[in-house]
């Protein structure tokens, strides 16, 4: 017998009344405890959806995020200028009505000095989490390798001599952050879309090299990923690496 859970895979369409509380919030025209609420009420209803479909497993839906991977530029300081075009530039296909979008990169993206934490990147969502339902709580963190996109050659040398330098920060970060969860009781942490696939695309590759990310370097990478794992092992803790289901390529 074939034993299977059932979860989203992390996401869930933000509903308009928290997109609008969001943009009312960042013009200060909203105050702090009210868009709090309005989060809450919006994570309520992604619990209370995932519940009614059965679900075994249950996230917030990553409702308290701009994107999936916003909770680390968020977080920590460091990362210089950013907005949502940060994680979206790039060449999309997409069928019918969506067609082909393309995005440039924001001239002006870079970490500019050395990564420090502010405050935690997922507890609060967690912790909020897990008092809103019996089920498995699924916490996800951006995989490392998405932030090789906030490396600039011109901007960041300043603050790290290399690529690598500067990946190494971030990879303890998240290391800190997921013993952080363990000691709040999280069993499930998911970590999204490792983008080792994409390089398989020539557009991709290019920018990668163009950061100085060989393909040496991405093997060593990869072997430093499987050792992070197996030192954050934890009885209680499953680990679920997710492939990236929207990506360039494809929308």
């Amino acid at each position: 017998m074939i034993t299977a859970h059932t979860d989203v895979v992390g996401s869930l369409l933000r509903p308009a009344a928290l997109r609008k509380a969001r943009d009312e919030f960042a013009a200060g025209r909203l105050g702090h405890a009210q868009f709090k609420s309005i989060e809450d009420r919006a994570v309520d209803a992604a619990v209370s959806l995932q519940e009614e479909a059965g679900l075994d497993i249950v996230t917030d839906g990553e409702m308290r995020r701009l994107s999936f991977q916003s909770p680390m530029t968020e977080a920590v300081d460091g990362f210089g200028p950013w907005d949502i075009d940060a994680f979206l530039w790039g060449h999309w296909h997409g069928d019918g009505a969506l067609g082909e979008q393309r995005r440039d990169r924001p001239v002006n993206l870079g970490v500019v000095s050395r990564l420090v934490r502010k405050r935690h990147l997922a507890a609060e969502e967690f912790v909020y989490l897990r008092g809103r339902t019996r089920r498995i709580a699924k916490v996800t963190l951006p995989s490392p390798s998405l932030f090789v996109n906030f490396w600039s050659p011109e901007r960041s040398q300043p603050a790290y001599a290399s690529l690598e330098h500067f990946l190494a920060d971030v990879v303890a970060i998240l290391r800190d952050e997921v013993a952080e969860l363990i000691r709040l009781g999280a069993t499930y942490i998911q970590i999204d879309a490792p983008h080792y696939p994409l390089l398989l695309a020539p557009e991709t590759r290019s920018f990668y090299e163009s950061r100085g990310w060989t393909p040496r370097d991405r093997a060593r990478q990869r072997r430093h990923g499987r050792i992070c794992r197996r030192d954050l092992r934890h009885p209680s803790l499953s680990w679920q690496p997710r492939k990236p289901l929207a990506r360039r390529g494809r929308l």
